[in-house]
């Protein structure tokens, strides 16, 4: 028997799908709110978990992650009254088990209930019989959800030989995780050769990757083994693969495949035994649409997917982030180890760094270098540029927020009075409940005391008006 919570607004809704798991067999509860859902998850040992999108007090959604990193780690299906692909899509990246429309059959749910308990009686199985492994993880820092699940895809992917397609945006650590996968794989004690896809020029891609004979063309002198060769044994990690010229694309899938190549004027083809993993910040199925890069290419780099998220989507690592370089930097400048004021921390938690990890790296470098004797570093010691930006965002939230819920201006025709007067009562009553939700910091309890509103009623007024208690 496993047991299931349900975290949903609507009595009726709740009643049925306890009924449909009592009927498989299974103890169920419920919860109408995602703060009550949250915290059952976090005192009970739940096996699954039906989670609503459009809750009186937050999105269903956004709070998905959290909820999946509940002691139990509870499988978790998503139920919708409104079917949206995109939300779909965000539902199972995120790693929902499925997503359903509340107007599904019994039959329906039922399958996917079934099927997830299932999954997840295999997995426990298995994890329970595996070794565990501390994962080598060597200057990758932090702790929140979104990084423990890209650890998680390291660890998965670094026990076989399969390719790996690390994707992210600039500066978020993609050569980092490549490393860790290949610390953590049985080739750990080989080489790891990197090709910066990006550099090569077209002329030379396949001498460089492939190695040349002597003579094979001008200024060949003598013979040189290629990048492959190198990686005999190990892992070839092509950074940037996106860029790799489509010219060279073709040989390098029969590599892929064959594991034999011929170098540039060779008589024979030579074996080399590597590990592949890729990485890009570029949409390669765009690429592949627009006849860029092979289709039949990506296929063989990406049996394993690995997406890095930005740091702006990980601020939970800041301070840790932070206090790590901190202390690498005045240690490696012979300083004395330097603390930090609460604004310093706040200010790096506000910058939205297009950078990513890079950017943050070096930006605590030069303020350490900056501040050298003194001991505390202060908002002050940061870059210009980042403190600009950080106070103008503040000041264009508050200006946002002070700006009047409807147009002052004469419109050029007016409509109806009682039309009028429905919009701006609905408007006003909308900026009311915002003003209100933010007064109480997002505590219903606190929210009826001060409007004189139930409960009940509070929360139909925010579901009428889409608003969340993070709103």
């Amino acid at each position: 028997m496993a047991k299931i919570l349900i975290i949903d607004d609507e009595e009726t809704v709740c009643q049925s799908m306890s009924l449909v798991g009592k009927r498989a067999g299974h103890e169920t509860a419920c919860a109408r709110t995602l703060a009550a859902g949250c915290r059952m998850a976090a005192d009970e040992a739940f096996d699954l978990v039906f989670l609503d999108v459009r809750l009186p007090d937050g999105n269903g959604l956004e709070m998905l992650p959290r909820l999946a990193q509940a002691p139990s780690h509870p499988e978790i299906v998503i139920m919708t009254g409104y079917g949206d692909p995109a939300g779909a899509e965000l539902a199972i990246t995120s790693g929902a088990w499925d997503y359903i429309e509340k107007g599904s059959s019994v039959k329906d749910i039922t399958l996917s209930l079934v099927r997830a308990l299932e999954y997840r009686k295999q997995k426990l199985s298995l994890s329970g019989r595996q070794e565990v492994i501390a994962l080598k993880r060597e200057n990758i820092i932090g702790n929140s959800p979104a990084l423990k699940a890209c650890l998680d895809a390291v660890a998965r992917a670094a026990v076989s030989d399969a390719g790996v397609l690390i994707l992210g945006e600039t500066g978020s650590g993609k050569e980092l995780f490549a490393r860790a996968v290949h610390q953590n794989s049985r080739r750990c004690d080989k080489p790891f050769v990197v090709v910066d896809c990006a550099s090569l020029p077209e002329t030379l891609v396949e001498s460089l990757l492939f190695g040349h004979e002597k003579g094979a063309f001008t200024g060949a002198e003598k013979a040189r083994d290629g990048l492959v060769s190198q990686a005999h044994g190990g892992t070839l990690f092509l950074d940037e693969v996106g860029e790799l010229p489509f010219t060279a694309q073709k040989s390098f899938l029969r590599v892929l495949q064959e594991k034999r190549y011929r170098p540039v004027g060779g008589a024979r083809e030579v074996e080399s035994d590597f590990r592949l993993v890729a990485a890009t910040n570029r949409n390669l199925n765009q690429m592949v649409e627009a006849g860029t890069f092979r289709g039949d290419l990506l296929f063989r780099l990406s049996t394993f997917v690995i997406e890095l998220p930005p740091l702006r989507e990980r601020k939970e690592d800041i301070k840790e982030l932070a206090r790590y370089y901190m202390d690498k930097f005045c240690e490696d400048n012979g300083l004395s180890p330097k603390g930090s004021c609460p604004e310093f921390m706040e200010t790096l938690q506000a910058y939205s760094w297009p950078g990513n990890v890079r950017e943050f790296i070096n930006t605590i470098e030069r303020t350490v270098l900056t501040a050298r004797e003194q001991p505390v570093l202060f908002a002050q010691h940061l870059p210009t540029q980042i403190r600009v930006q950080v106070t103008q965002s503040a000041v264009n939230h508050h200006e946002t927020a002070a700006a009047p819920p409807f147009q002052l201006s004469p419109p050029a025709q007016l409509p109806k009075l009682n039309d009028f007067r429905d919009s701006v009562y609905t408007q006003a009553e909308k900026q009311y409940l915002c003003d209100l939700m933010a007064l109480a910091q997002n505590d219903i309890t606190t929210a009826c005391n001060l409007s004189g509103l139930s409960q009940s009623r509070l929360y139909a007024l925010l579901k009428i008006h889409d608003l969340h208690r993070s709103a």
